[in-house]
This record gives structure tokens, C-alpha cells and sequence, in this order.
């Protein structure tokens, strides 16, 4: 899955001009967290987020309540939003998993979409905690197996052709290196259609591999 397949498109967004209380109340109104600031033709010049409109404590000493209440409504989205660079894009056409360990390792909470120096979307922790579950099928009825498996050559093999061999409908297959045992993997299948039952019965019997949980995927 890239990031054009899970980005939210046409995002909201605001000019340079509009002033910071008014971006404020968008965001609210919109129940968003995030707002790019663009200029012409979409070009991103910024993005704000709810911290954006945070007072600097060090500025407050010296105003007045009436004074901060006029600073505060002259601001506009420009004085307050991070500028375009210092802020953290991506490709429309780069994997979820690559947008995924940026925004990890940089401790991000967005992602603007830029193609072109233009701005087609924005990914977010929430459209990418729902790529996962698109991915993992989590919406749909079925049985969700973990099977524990040796990582070397064939292992993978022995499994699908297990699964070949009844002719399930496989919604979803993924695998991971075993936590806290080093050399394993475990691979999750998502099967619709069979029982648990059914499921433990066949995929106790792949050689070398163990069932270490079966559930209910919904």
C-alpha cells in the first residue's frame, strides 16, 4: 500500500492571511488537528497544528489582559504556523511503511502529501492506523491464526502451500520476527469461512511450525 492509497485527499486548508483565531475555530469546527497553510496553486508555505496557538509564557509578563486579547487578534496563520521548511513531507507514491517510520522516528503526528511542491493530501496517525487494519483485514468476519515458524528458507513455502491445499479464502497474511526469541518468525493469517477448529486441525500438522493463537478476527 502506498500513501496515495490511504492519505486523506483534498485535506482543509488555509492562506497565510487568515487570521490565527480563525484557523483556530476551523480546526475546531472541522475536528481536525492538523491544518496546511497554502499560497497559490496549493503550494505549501506552512502548517499549523493545536499547539501552534499556544502563547509564549515569556511574552506575558509585560501585556496587560486587554493587551493579549489585541495581540491575540491580530495574529494571523503566518506569525503562528511552522514554515514549509521546517516541516516533514512525503510523496504521494512512497510506501505506508516508510511514511511510518519517519513519523516514528521523528515523532511526528502528520504528514503533508506534497507532489510538485504542491500539497494533494495529508497522512496522519489515524489514516495509518487504518491502512494497518485494511491491510490485516480487520473489518471482515473470520479466524485470525498465529503460526510460529524457524526463520530460515522454505518455512514461509510450507505454510502456503498448506493453505493452497484446502482452497480457504485467505483475506490477509503477515509476519514479524518473533518478540523476545530471536531466529523465529510469526506469520498471522486472517481465513474466512472455517471454524477455529477447523483452522487448529490443518495448520497443527505443518512440520516444524505451531499454532501459538487462534481467535476470532472480528
Amino acid at each position: 500500500m502506498l500513501v496515495r492509497d490511504c492519505m486523506t485527499r483534498h485535506p482543509i486548508v488555509a492562506p497565510p492571511t487568515m487570521l490565527a483565531a480563525e484557523a483556530q475555530h476551523l480546526m475546531h469546527e472541522s475536528d481536525i488537528r492538523h491544518l496546511p497553510v497554502v499560497g497559490d496553486g496549493k503550494r505549501l508555505l506552512g502548517l499549523l497544528d493545536r499547539l501552534s496557538f499556544a502563547l509564549d509564557p515569556g511574552a506575558l509578563p509585560s501585556l496587560d489582559m486587554w493587551e493579549i486579547a489585541r495581540h491575540l487578534s491580530r495574529l494571523s496563520v503566518i506569525d503562528v504556523m511552522t514554515p514549509a521548511e521546517r516541516v516533514a513531507t512525503i510523496s504521494p507514491d512512497r510506501s505506508v511503511e516508510r511514511a511510518a517510520r519517519r513519523m516514528t522516528e521523528q515523532k511526528l503526528s502528520c504528514l503533508p502529501v506534497v507532489e510538485g511542491g504542491v500539497v494533494v493530501g495529508l497522512l496522519t496517525k489515524a489514516d495509518l492506523l487504518n491502512a494497518f487494519q485494511v491491510l490485516m483485514e480487520l473489518p471482515a468476519e473470520g479466524v485470525r491464526v498465529t503460526m510460529r515458524m524457524p526463520d530460515r528458507p522454505g518455512e514461509f513455502a510450507k505454510l502456503t502451500a498448506v493453505l493452497g491445499r484446502q482452497a480457504w479464502s485467505v483475506m490477509a497474511i503477515g509476519a514479524y520476527p518473533t518478540p523476545r526469541r530471536e531466529g523465529f518468525y510469526d506469520a498471522v493469517v486472517k481465513i474466512c469461512g472455517i471454524s477455529m477448529d477447523e483452522a487448529r486441525a490443518v495448520l497443527s500438522q505443518v512440520q516444524g511450525q505451531e499454532v501459538v493463537d487462534i481467535r476470532d478476527a472480528w
